[in-house]
């Protein structure tokens, strides 16, 4: 049985200076009232992954969602911009920060014309919220939903041309919040992954019943222990170093998250991993139940040879409209679509975002 919980956890594992919230050049929080704001501890140095664009500006931002917890928020905005702009949201991948690979994302969008943000979901990074490293397919959907609060207050910001970008596992809640809020105009999903799936049936769908109450038993027998000592047991990360026999798409996860191509100090996968518990939610929790009732844009990108491509698919097929489309990326893996700027199709996300958010 012990396979089985390490399947499932391979992948829940695997005063800010110059800080503002709201309207431009203001701190400013949904009341007004700045000490409802947690007091979070933001670098103020490039720390980001990938080098700084010179096509933009760049800052930090905090923001609350509805359940209290303040969010940390790289915000990049094209030099020169005049107006209100069209605005993009991103986060993921699930375990990452926002100076990896959704700042990534953030920044090259915003050299394309767009106000965007790179957020910190709730409990992690350098967003607050405790106990820390805890995931939720209700709060971390709610996390878009407040980055769109966010945007849609400033005056810089046109509030009828929000779109979201959700990376891997926040790919699959993109979609969720999408079902959900409608102020989303469009909304991109890469390499995406159905959390909810995954951690209830295992990858490629190979748990059954039986299976997965063993998996809930170990991880409510890992409550018992939590509460006797205290703290949270975290998952681990990406295992360091890799195990003998560690699947292909493992080894992809450790040359990105473990070397210094995407390693980073705050990312979970990169160090001690979610919370072992946080599966509980997911599994018990389905995601994209109502995919088929969004009615404005999404695009589902997702690379040819990844091991995760079935959840795009699937997602996709989910969907309705004519505004919907799929996209793979030929022999991209999961992890291409992380920061390979030659793969991840920016030209196509810019072209659907300025058809859709018009």
């Amino acid at each position: 049985m012990k396979k089985v919980i390490i399947m499932a956890l391979l992948v829940i594992g695997t005063s800010a200076a110059g800080a503002t919230n709201g309207k431009t050049g203001k701190n400013r929080t949904n009341d007004n009232n700045d000490n409802n704001m947690e007091k979070l501890e933001l670098t103020k140095q490039w720390d980001k992954v990938f080098p700084q664009s010179d096509k933009v500006n760049h800052s930090k931002v905090i923001f609350r969602n509805r359940y209290g917890i303040t969010l940390a928020a790289d915000m990049y905005i094209p030099k020169n911009a005049n107006g209100k702009l069209p605005a993009i949201a991103v986060s993921g991948p699930f375990g990452a920060v926002k100076e990896q690979s959704s700042g990534l994302y953030a920044q090259t969008m915003a050299e394309r014309g767009f106000l965007t943000i790179a957020f910190d979901p709730s409990y992690t990074g350098e967003s607050g919220g405790t106990p820390r490293y805890v995931a939720s397919p209700d709060i971390n959907t709610e996390d878009f939903s407040a980055a769109v609060d966010f945007l849609s207050t400033r005056d810089d910001v046109d509030p009828d041309r929000i779109g979201i970008i959700g990376i891997c596992g926040w790919g699959g809640l993109a979609i969720n919040a999408a079902a959900m809020d409608t102020r989303i105009k469009a909304t991109v999903t890469s390499t995406m992954y159905d959390m909810s799936r995954v951690n209830a049936n295992g990858y490629f769908d190979s748990l059954d019943a039986d299976k997965r109450y063993e998996l809930r038993e170990q991880l409510n027998a890992q409550r018992t222990i939590d509460a006797k000592n205290g703290t949270y047991a975290l998952s681990g990360g990406v295992a360091d170093p890799l195990p003998d026999g560690a699947p292909w798409f493992v080894k992809d996860y450790h040359s990105y998250y473990k070397t210094s191509r995407g390693y980073h100090q705050r990312s979970l996968n990169s160090n001690g991993g979610w919370n072992v518990t946080s599966s509980l939610s997911f599994i018990n929790i389905p995601q994209l139940s109502y995919a088929d009732e969004i009615r404005n844009a999404v695009l589902v990108i997702h690379g040819e040879k990844a091991h995760s491509r079935y959840f795009s698919e699937d997602a996709f097929k989910k969907l309705k409209g004519e505004n919907k489309e799929l996209l793979i990326i030929p022999d991209a893996v999961h992890i291409d679509l992380y920061d390979r700027i030659d793969v991840i199709p920016f030209e196509k996300m810019e072209s659907f975002f300025k058809k859709y958010l018009k």
